[in-house]
């Protein structure tokens, strides 16, 4: 079980840089072998200094990523105190957890990335479809391009690049996946988070389509 639900059909990643941290992800959503949507923004920012990537069962991603940014929201106007990216990351890996093991006719499979600023610094967590948490300190790449992608940042990572080197290998890795991995593809986002906040700097849609 644990084997197949990591294995979701896309290609994201987050590493760090001198300056801040680069989120990147395809573009490509499928339904087993068809390709159902080739616009699906896979970088969702929930709050103004952190953002997650997201792979696994659309509804549930979508679900989560509004469930957590709602839930965030409160917390700050409850304490009058900006979150910090490790709470943020322990409340939706709980939230992660509670719905892998809800009862479904379909299951509720869902992978996120979270990368996020806070007081104390940039912070990425990798939060598997379990729940697990493991906090990252260089870079990491999720979905069933990853190899492809991990190819490519092991050979070419440096923690200290600047952010426009971190979104350009960042490009690469994904581009990597996008040639060879059939469940990812159809473009590229990518999304900086650095002292200014969380910003897209990036998004190219790929067109396949043969003109005759």
């Amino acid at each position: 079980m644990v084997e197949d639900i990591n294995k979701t059909g896309t290609t994201t990643l987050a590493l760090y840089c001198k300056d801040g941290i680069v989120l990147a992800a395809d573009k490509r959503a499928t339904s087993g072998y068809l390709i159902s949507y080739k616009k699906f923004d896979k970088i969702i920012q929930i709050t103004d200094n952190m953002a997650v990537t997201v792979a696994g069962t659309v509804s549930d991603v979508q679900l989560l990523a509004k469930y957590i940014k709602a839930e965030l929201k409160l917390k700050d106007i409850r304490t009058s105190k900006a979150s910090t990216v490790k709470e943020a990351a322990n409340l939706l890996s709980m939230m992660v957890y509670n719905n892998i093991r809800k009862m479904s006719m379909i299951p509720g499979i869902s992978h996120f990335v979270l990368g996020g600023k806070d007081e104390s610094g940039f912070h990425v967590y990798d939060l598997s479809p379990d729940g697990s948490i493991v906090p990252i300190d260089d870079y990491v790449s999720s979905g069933s391009g990853s190899v492809m992608a991990y190819g490519v940042l092991e050979t070419l990572y440096n923690k200290n690049m600047s952010a426009d080197d971190g979104v350009k290998l960042a490009a690469k890795a994904i581009n990597a996946a996008l040639q060879r991995d059939i469940a990812s593809g159809n473009g590229i986002d990518i999304v900086t988070i650095t002292k200014d906040g969380v910003k897209k700097v990036f998004s190219k849609e790929i067109n396949t389509k043969i003109e005759i």
